[in-house]
């Protein structure tokens, strides 16, 4: 079941004043050992951007590592109003200097403004100071050993009578198509490329990939805005892919083309370096009724304190994190809080961080948690709730106290049933910490106990076949904690099975409550708990577990592979949550 899912880039980025005179490049790390390192020089379109104010406007240079592998480090130098002369003036190519190495690659896009005639600090003529600022810049890349690359400029977003002005840069490509013929540079026409899909995009439809700001909607633009040069996120993630298109076909780039990759549809981050900053953002951006195709999103390492909703209409989606310690949505409602403005409390259904009530959701490498806390003022305060079908939580960490998961399914006969997978998780709780009615089946996981209380609260419904299943699992504890039931049942007929699955010393001799009460007879009679080959402190004595439990036989255990419990009679379907569609 388990396969090696590779990992996207972390990006740790920053703002960059473009007025600084020296600044750091903002640096993306790669993971594990460095192939190499792209170093970004330019101008405002490919620079870091400033967030504040939720400024919408980002370089292309900001979007370009998540097209890369987790071997490459991109170090951008850009910045905004930056010319060949001005960068050279204000030390920004003394810092590229400094940090290259043998083997790496400089990307040098300039031309918007070494133009600018009436500035003296910027201006360059094409065929004078700007021809022989890139000479300088591709001769001293190539003594170094590293590989040099020339990028014309992004086109302007110029219409005149409905045609887009091709000439928006003057000489300027041309100056740099000459250095890249005397140096042998590899050039890549990112102007024509730009120009196409402006082009093919028209006037209208273009201009909602640029900073096009309607009055009153951005606080970074109170008066709005009307920037034809700078673009928004979405423009600039499509202009890093036709970055990464030319680097495709560009011969002399075989060895980059070699670790391109392919982004996620949606990335979310806290530095800008995404298309969204929040997870519920870009929920709400994925396709409605998607039946074909797998909507990914990758959540960049960060703590999002944010309720996450995924609606039913929102299905086929793969959510994947930067592991499980770095990506973390987190939470603090809790059961006995008053919704805002009213005198009723949240209750346990309304406590969760994180609702899926769509069918076909992955998760991976990432943390739900809910910090509310603990205690009777608190009660319970859920992490997750799931109400879809076929919902796969892979290397994930659950955290919360009371009643971390709620494997809620949907109640009443039109529900129907609701399938849930968990592969090498780590949950933690305290009382009832999985619980509810759906089928789930835990794999690989730890299960940990902060509490003497008990681990599990199934109220899977009556006459159906399976409830929880757990294993190779490994159940732990807090240390002093050494009360725990393996489970007792929230509805009369829970079922719950361990099998090969090792359990701490915090596990009672008894193993399992039987918690009737009044609504509620019978549960001994009417629930299934049972083992198979469970080790360890607390599964020593099985003579000392409760009379109404069962020790299953092999021909017994072998009913519960993850195969048989998610294949269910009345839809049919064979399940393969690694192609979760």
């Amino acid at each position: 079941m388990k396969r090696i899912i590779a990992t996207l880039v972390i990006l740790a980025t920053a703002a960059v004043s473009a007025a600084a005179a020296i600044v750091s490049p903002v640096v993306t790390p790669a993971k594990g050992e460095k192939a190499f390192t792209i170093h970004l020089m330019g101008d405002s379109t490919m620079a870091p951007k400033d967030l504040s104010k939720g400024n919408p406007e980002r370089g292309w240079g900001m979007m370009f590592p998540n097209f890369l592998d987790g071997k490459v480090e991109v170090m951008n130098y850009a910045q905004n109003g930056r010319s060949t002369k001005s960068f050279i003036d204000l030390g920004l190519w003394d810092k590229v200097r400094e940090n290259l190495k043998a083997g790496d690659y400089v990307f040098i896009e300039f031309g918007h403004n070494d133009a600018k005639e009436d500035d003296p600090q910027r201006y360059a003529p094409a065929f004078g100071a700007y021809l022989e600022n890139l000479r300088t810049f591709v001769r001293t890349a190539q003594a170094a050993g590293a590989h040099p690359v020339l990028l014309t400029p992004v086109s302007r977003r110029w219409f005149k009578g409905g045609k887009l002005d091709l000439n928006c840069h003057t000489d300027y490509p041309a100056a740099m198509r000459q250095v890249a013929e005397e140096t042998g540079a590899p050039l890549l026409d990112i102007l024509k490329l730009t120009q196409d899909w402006i082009s093919g995009l028209g006037d209208e439809a273009s201009a909602e990939f640029f900073m096009h700001i309607a009055p009153g909607t951005c606080p970074a633009c109170p008066d709005g805005k009307e920037d034809n040069t700078h673009t928004k996120a979405n423009g600039a993630r499509k202009v890093a892919s036709l970055v990464c298109q030319a680097i495709s076909g560009c011969e002399a780039l075989g060895e980059l083309a070699g670790h391109l990759a392919t982004p996620a549809d949606i990335v979310v981050a806290q530095d800008g370096t995404g298309d969204y900053f929040t997870v519920q953002e870009a929920i709400n951006a994925c396709p409605d009724y998607e039946h074909a195709h797998i909507t990914t999103i990758h959540i960049k390492a960060g703590t999002y304190k944010e309720m996450v909703t995924i609606p039913h209409n929102k299905f086929r989606l793969h959510i994947k994190g930067d592991g499980a310690e770095n990506t973390i949505i987190t939470y603090d409602k809790y059961a006995t809080r008053h919704w805002p403005g009213t005198d009723r409390v949240m209750g346990t259904s309304g406590s969760a961080s994180v609702y899926v009530h769509s069918s076909y959701v992955t998760f991976e490498d990432l943390t739900i948690e809910n910090t509310a806390g603990e205690g009777k003022e608190i009660a319970q305060a859920v992490a997750l709730f799931t109400d879809g079908d076929f919902l796969f939580f892979h290397n994930c960490r659950l955290i919360a106290n009371q009643d971390t998961v709620y494997t809620y399914g949907r109640y009443g006969k039109e529900g129907g049933i609701k399938r849930n997978y968990y592969l090498d998780c780590y949950i933690e709780g305290t009382t009832d910490f999985i619980f509810g009615p759906s089928i789930a089946y835990f794999e690989g996981c730890t299960i940990h106990s902060k509490k003497n209380s008990y681990v599990t609260a199934a109220s899977t419904f009556e006459g159906q076949k399976y409830g929880y299943v757990f294993h190779n699992c490994r159940l732990t504890a807090d240390e002093g904690i050494d009360k725990c039931y393996l489970g007792r049942p929230w509805g009369a007929y829970a079922k719950t099975v361990f099998i090969e699955c090792e359990l701490g010393s915090h596990i009672l001799p008894e193993g399992w409550h039987n918690w009737e009460k009044e609504g509620k007879p019978n549960t001994e009679k009417n629930s299934y708990y049972a083992e198979y080959r469970n080790y360890g402190p607390g599964a020593a004595d099985r003579k000392q577990r409760v009379k109404w439990s069962y020790q299953l036989t092999p021909k017994q255990a072998a009913e519960y592979t993850f195969e048989k419990v998610m294949y269910q009679p009345q839809d049919g379907i064979v399940w393969n949550p690694f192609d979760n569609k």
